[in-house]
Parts: structure tokens; C-alpha cells; sequence
């Protein structure tokens, strides 16, 4: 690499850094909503790589930031681990505040340590959670309609949950995958549904989280599993028939995908899964 401050795609993984260079580790917490997604797009379409860029434009030169995985547009992100190498001498408390005087107010740096080149926010990633929220009421709410999945009907949590229990472990998810050119083999390490403790909840109101952790998974998975998990939640399949649809290897026998904007990435994890606490990640989310 020539010179490494003359072009943002340039990222170092051969863990050498140029003298006087940095590697941050970030952690980011956005919404979605305004955003096409993570990665900066060829149109110049709004996306939350670009905008962290941007921010980074007045600290000087800077690699392009990695995060541990992508977003489409309209999901959200809890807290996303990125790393970005820069020649900035600042402390890492001093690069979050100049972050977050720039950035816009849809997007925060929760976050910022300093960490060895052999850090990637991606490939060193061994796990990562999301979680998908839904709104279950008769009434449609003000406030989630951008945060949350509105589902009308009652929903069935116990037989969701059971039918959750079929997904874990390590099988070929193409049965919800869309459009997935890559191998469709993956594993997933934990999958389940709960409703989430709320306060002020009116009769009939339910906040509800189905949360699944895998070392990574296949485009639109995440939403394809639990538009089906919603047909076992409203009576259309039984909790059995997951198994089924998931060796049927057929995307037409699943439920459809979900809308993104019920989506949130919640964590990335840097050490194997069952050194963890197993626990799904929930955390407050304005209006839950």
C-alpha cells in the first residue's frame, strides 16, 4: 500500500500499521430509519459508513471503518462494533466527543478503546446477536411505528418459542434466505422469543423480542426465520413444522420476510459463544 492517507477504501489487515498509526475499536448505536443501510452506496445514497466517515474527515487521514457485520436499509443498531485506523494522536475519550459533535443525531459512538492491529471488527467477530422487536396491540402505536413490527392479532409466544428451539444448531438455513449466492450452511447458537417487560402498557399491549445469535448468517435469515416464527405465533404452521421447513431447503415453504425496520443488530461478541453469558441481549429501546 503506497500511501496509506490517500484513499478511505484502503484498510490495513496485514496487522502492520504505519508509523504513528491507531487502531480504534468503536461501538455505534444507530437508527436505522434514515439510513440505507451501513455501507457506503455507489449513488451516494445516505448510508451510516458514510456518515462516520465524514465525521472522521477533520481528525486527518483515516482507513475506511469496518464494522462486524452489515445492515440493510432501515435496521437498526444497538451496539456495533467497528474498527478504523487513524493517524490522530487525540486520547480515544477525545476521538467519541469530536465523533459525536459530528455525527448526525440518528447515529453515537457508545464507545472508543484503542486495540492491536490484529483486531478486525469483522473477521475477529465469533458471534453476533439481533434482535427483532413486535408491537403486538389491536391499535397500531405512534411512537414504534419505526422501531417495531405492528401485529394486529395475538400472538402465541409459547408455541414461537418452541418452534425457535428447531433453529439452533447447524443446519442449511436456505429455506430463509433471499437471493443467497454464498454456501447456505450455518450454525446458530441460541434463538428464542419473550415478551418484554414493559411499564404504562395499556390491556391488550404487548412488546415482544425474537432474538437469535449465530457466527453469521445469510441474507435476510434473520427476517425470513421470523416471518415464520409470526405464522406459528398467529396458528398458521405448529412449533413441528419449523423442522420440516428447515430440511425442506425451500424458501416457498417458509413464512415471508419481515420488514426491516423491526430489526436491530445487538451485539457482536470477540470470544467464543459458550464463554458468554447465554441470555438474550435486550436493551431499551425509546417508547418500549
Amino acid at each position: 500500500m503506497s500511501d496509506p492517507s490517500s484513499s478511505l477504501n484502503d484498510v490495513f489487515i496485514n496487522d502492520v500499521l504505519p508509523l504513528g498509526w491507531r487502531r480504534l475499536r468503536l461501538t455505534l448505536e444507530w437508527d436505522g430509519t434514515g439510513f440505507n443501510g451501513w455501507q457506503v452506496q455507489s449513488q451516494g445514497e445516505r448510508t451510516v459508513q458514510g456518515a462516520l466517515e465524514a465525521a472522521l474527515e477533520p481528525l486527518g487521514a483515516h482507513s475506511r471503518p469496518m464494522a462486524a457485520g452489515r445492515t440493510d436499509t432501515g435496521v437498526h443498531a444497538l451496539e456495533m462494533p467497528v474498527h478504523v485506523d487513524v493517524s490522530t494522536q487525540i486520547s480515544s475519550i477525545s476521538v467519541q466527543r469530536a465523533l459525536n459533535s459530528r455525527l448526525p443525531p440518528d447515529v453515537r459512538v457508545l464507545h472508543c478503546d484503542e486495540v492491536t492491529s490484529e483486531f478486525h471488527a469483522r473477521f475477529s467477530c465469533k458471534w453476533r446477536s439481533y434482535s427483532y422487536r413486535i408491537f403486538n396491540s389491536p391499535i397500531p402505536s405512534a411512537l414504534e411505528r419505526d422501531r417495531a413490527l405492528w401485529i394486529p392479532q395475538r400472538l402465541e409466544i409459547a408455541p414461537m418459542r418452541n418452534a425457535a428451539q428447531h433453529l439452533i444448531g447447524r443446519y442449511d438455513f436456505a429455506a430463509f434466505a433471499t437471493k443467497e449466492e454464498r454456501q447456505t450452511v450455518r450454525e446458530v447458537l441460541a434463538c428464542d422469543v419473550r415478551a418484554i417487560p414493559t411499564r404504562h402498557r395499556r390491556e391488550q399491549q404487548r412488546s415482544i423480542e425474537v432474538s437469535i445469535t449465530g457466527e453469521s448468517f445469510l441474507r435476510h435469515m434473520v427476517r425470513g426465520i421470523v416471518g415464520t416464527l409470526l405464522e406459528v405465533g398467529t396458528g398458521k404452521l405448529q412449533s413441528a413444522d419449523l423442522e420440516r421447513i428447515l430440511h425442506s431447503r425451500d424458501r416457498g415453504q417458509a413464512g415471508p420476510n419481515v420488514a426491516a425496520h423491526g430489526l436491530y443488530f445487538a451485539q457482536g461478541g470477540f470470544e467464543a459463544w459458550h464463554d458468554q453469558v447465554k441470555k438474550p441481549v435486550v436493551q431499551e429501546v425509546s417508547g418500549f
